[in-house]
């Protein structure tokens, strides 16, 4: 059986820190080959995870899997414990940072595979790669108040709970009752809200080697019309505030107790700070958007550029909301 050791955040989980020695191509394929035989979703060779990234950055993970179905997680686990090929998990992609030289090993993609939803009164219970935005319109049409503020953010439900994600006021902490995981001896284990330790930003499953599969819900009876006007507004304020309109990772700092990460940019001045293809949003100053061709060096470079400013004028250490993955090329 596998050692989960690596440490997840957002919409990844890290779960292998030894790297692949594949050394054949038709290693590869074979290796392909064989997860096929485990599973009933795509497996991919070779795949430039810029198509499966918000940020639209990212060298070529070695295998790629999109799991069918939760059960068949433990088995490919298990089975890249047998090969000592790593493993790195995915959501919807959002929230990271893949380095230009890839991710070794095998990436699995929960975002856009692993997306079932089910309502029973007022209890949803979604899997690790359904969407929120999802979720939110899957709430309004059962009548459900609880996960409105989930419409602006574009990442899955496991990631969501790992990161404790939130908006307007709302987190994840004030909707989920408990989460089913996959532990590092593959045995599924099912652990209450309390016991996730949720904080801004921050969940114990952050630091955790467990593997979020599922995500449940309590909500509450609300007014549709009433529940449609606050995601109406909240997906305007995300519209006027966020640029929408290019290639992003979402903020790319978390909020210091201080002031918010975007005032303190926006006075340190780093608006329209640009490095290769990556700029510092003119709409946002906590986000950088991808204009065409940037590279993961670019941003890096770029994050650096941000933290530099805000310590020399505010003495504030900035860190990162984005989580970074894979190797440099």
């Amino acid at each position: 059986m596998p050692v989960i050791s690596g440490r997840p955040g957002g919409n990844c989980w890290r779960i292998y820190e030894k790297p692949l020695e594949v050394g054949a191509e038709m290693n590869l394929e074979l290796l392909a080959k064989e997860l096929g035989n485990i599973t009933g979703g795509r497996v991919l060779v070779n795949e430039p995870l810029k198509n499966h990234t918000t940020l639209r950055i990212g060298g070529p993970a070695d295998l790629l899997v999109f799991p069918a179905a939760v059960e068949e997680i433990p088995r490919l686990l298990e089975f890249a414990g047998q090969k000592d090929v790593p493993v790195t998990l995915l959501g919807n992609g959002s929230n990271i940072l893949v380095r230009d030289g890839g991710i070794p090993g095998l990436v699995m993609k929960l975002g856009g595979s692993l997306t079932r939803v089910e309502v029973k009164g007022d209890r949803v219970v979604a899997e690790a790669g359904a969407l929120m935005p999802r979720l939110a319109r899957i709430a309004l049409e059962h009548g459900l108040t609880g996960l409105e503020f989930m419409i602006g953010i574009p990442g899955t439900a496991g990631g969501g709970v790992v990161m404790n994600a939130g908006a307007h006021g709302q987190t994840m902490s004030q909707v989920v009752t408990q989460v089913e995981t996959v532990s590092p001896d593959l045995s599924l284990r099912l652990l209450p809200a309390y016991a996730l330790n949720l904080g801004y930003r921050h969940s114990m499953l952050k630091n955790s080697s467990l593997l979020v599969t599922r995500v449940h819900f309590a909500l509450s009876p609300g007014n549709r019309e009433e529940i449609r006007a606050r995601m109406d507004r909240y997906i305007e304020f995300r519209r006027t505030k966020q640029p929408l309109n290019w290639p992003s990772a979402g903020s790319v700092f978390v909020n210091p107790p201080e002031q918010a990460a975007g005032y303190l940019l926006e006075q340190a001045g780093v608006k329209g700070l640009t490095i290769g293809g990556a700029r510092v949003s003119e709409k946002h100053a906590n986000f950088i958007i991808n204009t065409g061709g940037a590279t993961a060096k670019d941003v890096l470079q770029l994050i650096e550029v941000m933290q530099e400013k805000v310590m020399k004028q505010f003495g504030i250490e900035l860190k990162t909301e984005i989580q970074f993955l894979g190797v440099d090329r």
